[in-house]
């Protein structure tokens, strides 16, 4: 209840201060909540197919990333030998943004939605492999030891030690991910294709129609929001485990 009970408040403040900046703006580019829910509402049933080709791409490159990039993160936390292969490759790479090699994965794969999965699969592998690298660092020495000492081999002391510790690490890893995945996949869609959200943004601003703009903004937003309450709730049943 306290959790729905912040969502009307702050829903209310973004939609209230939405409202005075279009009044002070003053200006078709930005038209008001009501103008925009409107439009919404009206283009529904042409939007709700780009919303779930957005949201399918970015599944499925966020869960392809996770996939890769946690257990390599996690080794390489475990297993210094690993890191030391590992390591060196994620400090040349990981600071490149991944947006960069977009027109490369458009040579390669076209203009259709692999290359925007692969580019967000890319993105999501490091920020993971970085993420549990770390949390599988900081698993208590002590706990593990003890597994071994009941006679646990490291298979036994990953699964029952390391994967629940760093468990709470992966959920974060997924919010940052998520964002950075919203973000990549906007600007793929919004560059090449005809097909997602990013597109009917970027073709709804180019044909002057700031409304319905807007109008996939708020679905691209509404896309985040469901996303982190998911995660939220599979953390939450994950842990009470």
């Amino acid at each position: 209840m306290n959790r729905a009970l912040g969502y009307i408040w702050g829903t209310i403040f973004v939609l209230v201060a939405w409202w005075l900046l279009a009044l002070c703006v003053a200006s078709p580019a930005l038209p008001g909540p009501v103008q925009t829910v409107q439009e919404l509402a009206a283009n529904v049933g042409t939007l709700t197919p780009q919303f779930g080709i957005s949201l399918e791409r970015l599944l499925l490159g966020l869960a392809i990333g996770m996939a890769i990039g946690a257990p390599i993160g996690l080794f390489s936390g475990m297993f210094p030998q690993v890191d030391r292969f590992v390591a060196p490759v994620v400090y040349i790479l990981y600071p490149i943004p991944k947006i960069v090699f977009l027109p490369v994965m458009f040579v390669f794969f076209g203009l259709g939605g692999e290359a925007k999965v692969t580019l967000i699969v890319i993105a999501v592998l490091f920020q993971a492999t970085v993420t549990m690298r770390d949390a599988a660092r900081a698993v208590p020495k002590g706990q593990m030891e003890a597994m071994r000492s009941l006679g646990g081999n490291e298979r036994l002391v990953f699964f029952h030690v390391v994967v629940p510790e760093t468990l709470p690490s992966l959920f974060t890893a997924l919010r940052v991910s998520t964002g950075t995945a919203v973000a990549i996949l906007f600007v793929a869609e919004s560059m090449a294709g005809s097909t997602g959200l990013g597109y009917y943004i970027m073709h709804s601003w180019s044909m002057l129609e700031y409304a319905r703009m807007f109008s996939g903004i708020v679905a691209m937003a509404v896309m985040g929001v469901v996303l982190y309450e998911l995660f939220d709730l599979a953390e939450r049943r994950l842990s009470a485990r």
